[in-house]
């Protein structure tokens, strides 16, 4: 991955249902870089009111007691996400997560208007960012221009349930891989963060397994995903972290590119690899990632 790291680090983020009191209460001590208080499918429809309601206060208590970065999933159609952006614009809340996106002209009104309510409430404009679900064949057809929608969006994502049920398929590993791919490549082409797994989140039994998909996911140029247990997230956090020993090569061959250009050489090899620029650069963007988690693991003590 060799997007700057403008965004924030959300290896991994962890769905909390806005309803249910004993979900919120443990949220924060689980780890999780982001926590995103759920107000779409784990809500039912006659509770939505009652879910909105609790948004404010369930956010001053991430807040006051934990270091997670805070989302808010919103519904949709419009008129539901419409109530859900009046409730979740508001100080506190770092991003809103945007399900079922139908194009780029969708994320562009809804930025619109929060950008009004930023501006009416007092806060910096354009501060939240946005996170973007595509949910359909439709507008992956179209997620090269989706990824560059607006300024507020920091990355985008395949709902795989709900992608799987759009084109008959099963969620598996297999049917993802192509769609999970293109948004890679869309996410990568607008230089912001492209988030999930190859598998889904809904998988969240075989540990053994989903350590193996959050790997190679990572190896696929994902940087964070959703999930749904907090038995995921220790996985997602380590999954998607350079290990000490990719930390500890990169190093080496940064060094090493500093010496050869010393010497008037452009490329070098290391144990009888040939090492050029695009290798350099995966190094420093590895290295760049590794002190952005590092200065946010200095930020949020260890969970309890």
């Amino acid at each position: 991955m060799t997007m700057p790291q403008k965004f924030p680090v959300w290896r991994s983020a962890l769905f909390v249902p806005a309803n249910v009191e004993r979900f919120v209460v443990k949220a924060v001590a689980r780890g999780a870089d982001a926590l995103i208080i759920d107000l779409e499918d784990s809500i039912p429809l006659a509770q939505k009111d009652a879910a909105r309601a609790l948004v404010l206060g369930i956010v001053k208590r991430f807040r006051d007691t934990g270091h997670s970065d805070v989302m808010v999933r919103i519904n949709q159609p419009l008129e539901l996400a419409v109530r859900d952006l009046e409730a979740a614009v508001i100080p506190g809340v770092d991003a809103i997560m945007i399900t079922k996106v139908e194009g780029p002209e969708h994320l562009r009104l809804l930025d619109e208007m929060v950008t009004r309510l930023e501006l009416s409430r007092g806060l910096p404009a354009g501060k939240i960012w946005f996170i973007g679900l595509i949910e359909a064949p439709g507008p992956l057809a179209r997620a090269y221009d989706i990824a560059r929608s607006t300024p507020r969006l920091a990355g985008i994502s395949l709902g795989a349930e709900d992608y799987a049920t759009a084109i008959g398929a099963k969620p598996s590993e297999e049917t993802m891989l192509m769609p999970k791919q293109q948004i890679v490549q869309a996410a990568c082409a607008a230089g912001i963060m492209p988030l999930g797994t190859i598998g889904s989140v809904a998988d969240f039994a075989d540990l053994d397994g989903y350590t193996r998909i959050v790997r190679r996911s990572a190896d696929f140029g994902f940087v964070g995903s959703a999930c749904i247990h907090p038995s995921l997230v220790p996985i997602l956090n380590a999954g998607f972290s350079p290990s000490a020993q990719e930390v500890t090569d990169a190093e080496r061959i940064v060094t090493l590119d500093r010496q050869a250009a010393a010497e008037g050489r452009g490329s070098f090899a290391i144990d009888g690899k040939m090492i050029d620029i695009p290798v350099v650069q995966r190094a420093e963007a590895l290295l760049e990632r590794a002190n952005a988690i590092a200065a946010r693991t200095r930020r949020d003590p260890a969970p309890t």
